[in-house]
């Protein structure tokens, strides 16, 4: 998202394409190889100097896969946004992503919110076409609950492979939910109760975006924070000195460490905080239940019931 330049309808700069550039080496350089898109990124501007930096990088498409996201749609009929999951809102916005994107395919489309006009069939009918034509390979959603992803897939023929939702150690509505159960702070978070555990039952890919939390925790602190956000920052800094890693690789090893598998989104087109993303899978790897639980009453500022 945070390539291309401004949300305005200004063309983006040879300056925005280096910047995308220095972002997907950087993005090698820690392993990671999912590169993650929508439509609406600076009104498109996010998809066309990533295809700028793939038509200019001979064998990248092929060491690397693709995913975007279609379904909102932004400043039209003078609507600030609506949702449009129809069978020819689809086909447009996927055969304009891949034009931007300088692609034949993408390897993963993914319904970016659920629209409440949405038809399954016509969903289906979309993505049966795109697939059979070869521009997309893989399905998947984003922001909606196990039964939302249900009446999706009971009219497709392919398996829906992912779902991506905010996931933080800041936005924990996923998390606490789950614990809250038969409690009165259980109405403090809108979070559907079981979303996460439908996507672990189907073999649904969770994804987490916001993973880092704009910063907030590794560097980016608030003037005026709350003491469970200085808490937590003075925290993740003690576990990254006493594990040499950065602050970074702690608050995505906490995420990781859930045995959802979550694969973190994330979103800094920074190339230093990119590449202080990299020991993240470590760090889940070695994190004891006591330390994950700690960074966890620590960012809810009070004890777990």
């Amino acid at each position: 998202m945070g390539l291309g330049g401004s949300w305005s309808e200004d063309s983006y700069s040879s300056a925005d394409v280096d910047q995308a550039a220095a972002a997907v080496e950087a993005a090698h350089a820690a392993g990671i190889t999912l590169f993650d898109h929508a439509d609406i990124y600076r009104r498109g501007k996010a998809e066309a100097v990533f295809g700028e930096v793939l038509a200019q990088t001979p064998g990248l498409r092929d060491r690397i896969r693709v995913q975007t996201k279609c379904g909102i749609r932004l400043n039209e009929q003078g609507l600030d946004a609506y949702y449009d999951l129809s069978r020819e809102g689809i086909l447009e916005r996927v055969h304009e992503s891949l034009a931007r994107l300088r692609t034949d395919y993408v390897d993963v489309l993914m319904l970016h919110r659920p629209d409440p006009l949405m038809d399954p069939a016509e969903v289906a009918s979309a993505v049966g076409q795109l697939m059979a034509e070869g521009k997309v390979r893989a399905l998947g959603v984003s922001n909606m609950s196990g039964p939302q992803i249900e009446a999706v897939q009971d009219r497709l023929e392919t398996p829906v492979l992912a779902n991506q939702l905010e996931m933080s150690l800041l936005k924990r509505a996923w998390l606490e939910s789950a614990v809250l159960v038969n409690h009165a702070e259980g109405a403090d978070y809108s979070f559907p109760h079981g979303t996460v555990e439908h996507c672990v039952r189907h073999g649904v890919a969770v994804q987490g975006y916001s993973a880092l939390a704009q910063g907030l925790y590794t560097g980016a602190l608030a003037s005026a924070p709350t003491p469970a956000e200085a808490a937590t920052s003075a925290l993740v800094a003690a576990m990254a000195a006493e594990r040499n890693t950065t602050g970074e690789a702690i608050v995505l090893g906490w995420l990781m460490k859930h045995p959802a598998g979550i694969s973190p989104v994330i979103g800094t087109a920074n190339p230093d905080r990119i590449r202080a993303c990299a020991g993240a899978p470590e760090v889940a790897a070695a994190m004891t239940r006591a330390q994950w639980y700690r960074l966890w009453v620590t960012a809810r500022g009070s004890n777990i019931p």
